[in-house]
């Protein structure tokens, strides 16, 4: 919904909220449901209310238990029957400035203010080591936005006795534990709220008149933020941008002003602006975002442009460039595709306005940001948190050059007529393993991620991961690739729980880069081999039909799987007997023992 897209009307969104409440709920979006548990320092009713919004939007249905005013710290460290019951999947914790009340005084030593400093890490340390050992969930907290005056001035900053001091080093506490937790993020209000002007972030009226610890009409801002981690935990991040060029990362049009004319550079302050974007959007390679062109261009103008001396690209930074006269929803249809990528997965940047309504109007879920004007072009995106990281695996990394390495496959491939050939060709290696706690981030990520190979639609968070993992019920597997292109890492993860001597699969995904390459064939006889040692003599397979995993409707029947139930949903169940011989069905992947 556009209107809860950055740059959105806070205001618009305050007064509209059971209208867009009703508008998603309407429009026929497929949502995954999520227990939302807030448990506040200061008054939250606005806060979840908007949080709802934006959490629809991202393809979250969720429910919340709200603690009572100021009743954070109980709910968290006591036993509380109702929010055991709830079972929340995240927790978040609005806690500010205004519930720290144990501040330095100016005669107090710097040993009585480390004491202080102490003191408040251990109450909040103590809170999130007890709330994830009894909910096993992500938890978000906030940090410390700066207090609304500074005593001493700017000696604020720097004198142990100040408060602008206290909240930084309190900060810098909370960052520490952050660093060295897992399923553990922090809301970084501080920068929020600066972002915003604390000066009105923190207007005192909202305070004493209905015991908000910020503005009412920064509400959307903070809901947006946590909204963004919490989507990026269940893996509904984008994967990649799909760039215009003319007016978009350089000034001017090409084809018309000439490759020596376009305003890129330090030579002028224009000619800054756009190289310092192009600087921003490159950075993204180091997260594993994919960055693709597409343009209405010769191609040849456009990688005179993409090579021009003061750019900060090459070629080699884009996986696809589609510079010609195509429409450009047609173009960027075809980059998902060859990525093998859903649309949605796609972030579109034009300056043109009229281009992106045409985008998003032809492929659904596409996101296509107003940018304004050159000079907003960073915030606009920045903010809009199309890419916020949650987590951050050796896979990711390594994302841009396992799709170039994809497209060298696509060109071998091109050279058989045989595609059994071709997959020998390939000299492809498999590890398939019971699940090992080095991969726990990346087989969370990936069941978040998948959609389009994900046979149940299942979802788990780390904890569950590492929880079903140590669970003798339970037979889990990961899958990693390499090739004589490239590893490609953790590709494919099944999990299964046994009830007597059937194995029922509760999750099967594989990574849409290693689609056709038999690795679901490996696997398969990697779980038959791990079940029948197991005891196990049938395998029960379910689909859940979803608008994005069409692609495995008659995977079970390919593998040999006899079906034995279906709905008027689509939902299908179906049984493989192992008592008798079993015939390996990966005839091209060495599998390593």
């Amino acid at each position: 919904m556009k209107e809860l897209e950055y740059p959105f009307d806070a205001e618009y969104i305050l007064n509209n909220k059971k209208k867009l409440k009703r508008l998603l709920a309407a429009d026929g979006s497929v949502r995954i449901d999520k227990k939302i548990a807030i448990l506040g320092g200061s008054t939250t009713g606005n806060i979840k209310l908007i949080l709802e919004l934006f959490l629809l939007n991202y393809g979250i249905r969720p429910t919340f238990y709200e603690s009572e005013y100021n009743q954070y710290y109980n709910d968290a460290m006591f036993p509380n029957a109702k929010l055991e019951a709830f079972n929340p999947d995240v927790i978040y914790i609005h806690t500010t400035s205004r519930n720290v009340t144990n501040l330095p005084q100016i005669s107090d030593s710097a040993e009585t203010v480390d004491g202080l400093i102490q003191a408040e890490t251990e109450k909040f340390t103590g809170m999130w080591d007890r709330l994830a050992s009894v909910y096993r969930c992500p938890i978000i907290q906030n940090n410390f936005e700066m207090p609304l005056f500074r005593l001493m001035g700017n000696r604020d900053a720097y004198d142990v006795h100040g408060a602008v001091n206290f909240f930084t080093r309190l900060n810098m506490q909370f960052y520490e534990y952050a660093q060295t937790h897992e399923n553990f993020y922090i809301c970084d209000i501080n920068y929020i709220s600066a972002d915003y002007g604390l000066r009105k972030w923190s207007d005192p009226f909202y305070w004493h008149m209905y015991k908000y610890a910020l503005n009412v009409s920064a509400i959307p801002y903070l809901s947006f933020n946590v909204a963004n981690i919490i989507k990026s935990v269940y893996g509904k991040n984008k994967k990649g941008f799909v760039l215009d060029l003319d007016n978009t990362l350089w000034g001017g049009v090409i084809g018309d002003d000439g490759v020596e004319n376009i305003a890129l550079g330090p030579e002028e302050s224009e000619g800054q602006a756009y190289l310092e974007f192009q600087r921003y959007i490159k950075a993204h390679k180091q997260l594993g975002i994919l960055l693709n062109i597409d343009s209405k261009n010769d191609y040849e103008n456009a990688v005179l442009g993409i090579n021009h001396g003061d750019s900060a690209f090459t070629e080699d930074d884009f996986i696809c460039i589609k510079a010609n006269w195509e429409p450009k929803d047609k173009n960027f249809a075809a980059i998902a595709n060859e990525l093998n990528l859903l649309p949605e997965s796609l972030v579109f940047i034009d300056d043109n306005p009229a281009e992106r309504h045409i985008v998003t109007e032809q492929l659904a879920g596409v996101q296509a940001p107003d940018i304004g004007e050159v000079s907003q072009y960073i915030q606009n995106i920045d903010r809009a948190g199309f890419f916020e990281v949650t987590a951050l695996s050796s896979d990711d990394l390594k994302r841009n050059e396992m799709y170039r390495e994809n497209a060298k496959r696509a060109q071998l491939k091109a050279g058989f007529a045989d595609y059994s050939e071709y997959l020998l060709s390939l000299d492809m290696t498999a590890v398939i393993r019971p699940f090992e706690p080095m991969y726990f981030a990346r087989i969370s990520q990936l069941s978040n991620k998948s959609n389009q190979f994900n046979l149940t639609t299942r979802r788990y968070t780390q904890a569950e991961i590492e929880q079903t993992a140590g669970d003798s019920n339970y037979i889990t597997l990961y899958g990693k690739l390499a090739d004589r292109f490239g590893d490609n890492g953790v590709v494919s993860v099944v999990i299964g729980h046994m009830t007597d001597d059937v194995c029922h699969i509760d999750l099967w995904i594989m990574s849409c880069r290693v689609l056709k390459r038999n690795m679901e064939f490996a696997m398969t006889d990697a779980l038959v081999h791990y079940a029948k040692a197991r005891g196990v003599k049938k395998i029960a397979g379910h689909y859940y039909p979803t608008p994005k995993n069409g692609m495995v409707k008659e995977f079970y029947a390919e593998l040999g799987f006899d079906k034995t139930g279906e709905d008027d949903k689509g939902n299908t169940d179906w049984i493989l007997d192992i008592t008798g011989e079993y015939e390996n069905k990966n005839k091209v992947i060495k599998v390593e023992k």
